[in-house]
Protein backbone atom coordinates (compact mmCIF):
# COMPACT_ATOMS: atom_id res chain seq x y z
CA UNK A 1 0.00 0.00 0.00
CA UNK A 2 1.50 3.23 -0.89
CA UNK A 3 2.34 6.15 1.75
CA UNK A 4 1.16 9.60 2.44
CA UNK A 5 2.97 12.22 3.86
CA UNK A 6 0.99 14.62 6.04
CA UNK A 7 2.11 18.42 7.29
CA UNK A 8 0.24 20.50 8.80
CA UNK A 9 -0.11 24.15 7.34
CA UNK A 10 -2.91 26.06 8.98
CA UNK A 11 -3.51 25.93 12.92
CA UNK A 12 -6.08 23.82 14.96
CA UNK A 13 -6.93 27.27 16.88
CA UNK A 14 -10.58 28.16 16.39
CA UNK A 15 -11.68 25.27 14.73
CA UNK A 16 -14.54 22.46 15.53
CA UNK A 17 -13.66 19.49 17.91
CA UNK A 18 -14.16 17.00 15.77
CA UNK A 19 -11.31 18.89 13.80
CA UNK A 20 -8.73 19.22 16.30
CA UNK A 21 -9.03 15.54 17.58
CA UNK A 22 -8.68 14.47 13.77
CA UNK A 23 -5.20 16.26 13.83
CA UNK A 24 -4.41 15.22 17.17
CA UNK A 25 -5.18 11.37 16.12
CA UNK A 26 -3.56 11.84 12.91
CA UNK A 27 -0.29 12.85 15.13
CA UNK A 28 -0.06 16.29 14.22
CA UNK A 29 -0.04 18.57 17.40
CA UNK A 30 1.61 21.86 16.04
CA UNK A 31 2.31 23.91 12.52
CA UNK A 32 4.62 22.68 9.94
CA UNK A 33 4.94 19.19 11.78
CA UNK A 34 4.91 16.34 9.08
CA UNK A 35 4.09 12.89 10.07
CA UNK A 36 3.83 9.44 7.39
CA UNK A 37 0.79 7.29 7.35
CA UNK A 38 -0.17 4.49 5.21
CA UNK A 39 -3.04 5.61 2.48
CA UNK A 40 -5.68 3.11 4.30
CA UNK A 41 -9.73 4.46 4.06
CA UNK A 42 -9.40 5.24 7.37
CA UNK A 43 -6.60 7.56 6.82
CA UNK A 44 -8.09 9.08 3.73
CA UNK A 45 -11.24 9.86 5.56
CA UNK A 46 -9.45 11.46 8.54
CA UNK A 47 -7.42 13.47 6.28
CA UNK A 48 -10.76 14.53 4.16
CA UNK A 49 -12.41 15.73 7.72
CA UNK A 50 -9.48 18.00 7.99
CA UNK A 51 -7.82 18.60 4.25
CA UNK A 52 -8.15 22.86 4.46
CA UNK A 53 -6.16 22.74 7.05
CA UNK A 54 -3.24 19.96 6.08
CA UNK A 55 -0.63 19.52 2.84
CA UNK A 56 -1.19 15.88 1.40
CA UNK A 57 1.81 14.29 -0.96
CA UNK A 58 2.48 10.71 -1.75
CA UNK A 59 5.52 9.37 -0.46
CA UNK A 60 7.30 6.75 -3.22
Amino acid sequence: MSKIRVTQVKSQIGRLKNQKLTLEALGLRRMNQTVEHEATPSIVGMVNTVKHLVSVEEVK
